[in-house]
């Protein structure tokens, strides 16, 4: 059983690793950090500035990278750490696929006149999976 949990760590570490070099200047601007289910959670500092000041990312609360969810801070994080598990769950079956596979999506639902996030199909799946709502 913990092979496949090292498979699924391992087949999700160029996200993760992309997550960690995004999160740690945040945590060094007055973040927190805190392990939860095996995901590393990044909070607050440099996090609030990041979501506020990039387009797309105004609209989100959280977001996954491999094994690491970066939230704007503690409170939104935990409203939508179920969500952003799923994610996770994604990154471990996608690999270093995921990233991809997600921008994808998103431009197939804008070439169909769609949001890019709302129709995303790895949103769907979330927002389907969890009891978390915009």
């Amino acid at each position: 059983m913990k092979l496949f949990a090292i498979i699924r760590y391992v087949w999700a570490l160029p996200n993760t690793l992309l997550g960690l070099l995004l999160a740690f200047p945040m945590f060094a601007f007055g973040g927190s950090v805190s392990l939860n289910n095996g995901v590393l959670e990044f909070s607050g500092g440099g996090a609030s500035w990041f979501f506020s000041h990039f387009p797309f990312f105004r609209r989100v609360s959280a977001m996954t990278l491999g094994h690491v969810v970066i939230g704007v801070n503690e409170e939104k994080l935990a409203r939508w750490r179920e969500h952003e598990l799923v994610h996770v769950r994604q990154y471990e079956r996608w690999g270093p696929f995921m990233i991809p596979a997600y921008l994808l999506s998103s431009l197939c639902a804008w070439a169909r006149g769609k949001d890019g996030y709302e129709a995303n199909r790895f949103e769907v799946e979330a927002y389907g999976r969890t009891s978390s709502k915009t």
